[in-house]
């Protein structure tokens, strides 16, 4: 039989996954492009003090970063 501390913890892991669930669908309505393991990561993060907007900022920073490479690397060399 469980004890009182493993149900617990077992309601705060559920209670995680539904709201990970709520924001993936949220992120797939706003064509975010964040996948369950990147909010995960970003939810942790805010929850940890990190300020909302610098992260936002950081990713799409990374996103431009990405692509840049992505068409390099794409582009025929001269």
């Amino acid at each position: 039989m469980p004890t009182q501390a493993e149900l617990q913890s077992e309601a705060k892991r559920l209670a995680a996954r539904d709201v990970i669930d709520v924001l993936e669908e949220i992120s797939a309505l706003l064509n975010t492009h964040l996948d369950r393991q990147t909010l995960s990561l970003c939810v942790s993060m805010i929850e940890n003090g990190v300020n909302p907007e610098a992260l936002a900022t950081v990713v799409k920073e990374l996103r431009k970063e990405s692509e840049d490479a992505r068409m390099k690397l794409e582009s025929p060399e001269r």
